[in-house]
């Protein structure tokens, strides 16, 4: 395992900064999955998706970026987060673009050599779910 650092900056976008560091990462180490260990930052905007909901909801506020989790691979990422408001009301979801940064979002992610992460349809579910594989 490997870890990696990053440091977002106000306005961008979290979901798409992610997945751009680690095609970066990707390409620069040869590795093909990633997942989230940390992350301390906040949003002006998220937009999550509950549980069984086709839609994402956006929420317009100051708040803490709380928890985030996942993985990422080459085939996409599958996100979590949490943010809490200004009353410390906590939501949580199915992270989507367009959740931006207010202050900072500070990041560690672990490159994980030796495995590949895919992303392939899974007729249970009918969403495209994670496939592991030792290399």
């Amino acid at each position: 395992m490997q870890l990696e650092v990053l440091r977002l900056s106000p306005g961008d976008d979290l979901r798409a900064s992610l997945e751009a560091t680690f095609a970066s990462l990707a390409h620069a180490h040869g590795v093909r999955a990633a997942c989230v260990v940390s992350v301390a930052g906040s949003l002006s905007r998220a937009v999550l998706r509950y549980a069984a909901r086709p839609e994402g909801a956006e929420i317009i506020a100051p708040l803490e970026l709380v928890t985030l989790s996942g993985t990422l691979s080459p085939d996409g990422a599958h996100l979590h987060a949490s943010v809490s408001d200004a009353q410390g009301v906590v939501r949580g979801g199915h992270l989507l673009p367009g959740c931006i940064v207010r202050t900072t979002a500070e990041i560690v992610l672990a490159l994980l050599p030796g495995w590949e992460f895919r992303r392939e349809l899974d007729a249970a579910t009918g969403y495209r779910e994670l496939v592991p594989r030792k290399v």
